[in-house]
């Protein structure tokens, strides 16, 4: 069990939706928080909704499409505290648009800001963390990292990418006792949709159906906290049928597929 009290915690994408849940669940408790996403009155505002609390807030203005900046980015971070502890890694971009419609390029934003950022700040972090022998690295993925759907080709392209690279650095890194912590949400009520780019790069600027009855982001939040601190090696943060989709594709593959043909996703 790893209390996040008195921790020193990196959170990305805190902005908005589970970033800004997660920063007022950790601001109520006794720990050092840094916030960081691109809109610096954006983290302004959610560090103001955080004040009332026990933590130390700072916050970090963060864009993981600029990846020359990210080295400098990671110092600055550990240098606001000293280091490190836990890095929640949870910003990203979705995407809602069939493969033949999305340009190549949409396909690269994708994976730049939800893969190569993410694993960026990872590695940044990872010398200071073997040298420590502590760290615990908590990436936000999706159930489509494991069960992906229509419409979300780009997206859950993006998603398995980072289950490839994390499971990996659990494996390379336990004998320097570093975790690692994959978050799998479902559906859950954000603005992400909204955001989420179609083919031709614009944003789709309304709500899913299916996201609009999601699980709240205050909720998902308190379940990541607690998987977190239970030291999960993954989590599935969804409702029964989304857990249920991700025991179907394990082991019925072939059902799985014949019902995803017939999900209505968007």
């Amino acid at each position: 069990m790893t209390k996040v009290a008195d921790k020193v915690i990196w959170l990305t994408g805190a902005s908005s939706g589970i970033g800004e849940a997660l920063a007022l669940n950790l601001s109520q408790k006794k720990l050092k928080l840094i916030l960081s996403a691109r809109r610096k009155e954006e983290l302004e505002r959610v560090q103001k909704a955080c004040s009332n609390g026990l933590a130390d807030i700072k916050i970090l203005p963060l864009d993981l499409e600029e990846n020359s900046m990210l080295k400098q980015k990671a110092e600055e971070a550990q240098a606001l505290f000293g280091s490190i502890d836990i890095l929640i890694n949870n910003a990203g971009i979705s995407q809602r648009d069939q493969i033949i419609n999305t340009s190549p390029e949409v396909d690269r934003r994708l994976m730049e800001i939800n893969y190569f950022g993410t694993i960026a700040l990872s590695k940044f972090l990872l010398p200071q963390m073997i040298e420590r022998k502590c760290g615990h690295h908590v990436t936000i993925t999706s159930i489509v990292g494991v069960l992906n759907t229509p419409f979300r080709s780009a997206y859950g392209a993006s998603k398995h990418a980072l289950h490839g690279f994390y499971d990996v650095l659990r494996a390379e890194h336990h004998k320097d006792n570093i975790k690692v912590t994959l978050i799998l949400p479902g559906y859950i009520k954000t603005n992400i949709s909204y955001n989420a780019l179609m083919g031709d790069g614009n944003p789709q600027n309304k709500m899913d159906a299916a996201q609009d009855k999601g699980m709240s982001a205050d909720k998902c939040a308190r379940l990541i906290v607690k998987a977190i601190e239970s030291n999960k090696q993954e989590a599935y943060i969804a409702g029964a049928r989304e857990k249920l989709g991700i025991y179907l594709k394990r082991f019925w593959p072939k059902a799985a597929s014949i019902a995803i043909r017939k999900l209505s996703v968007t």
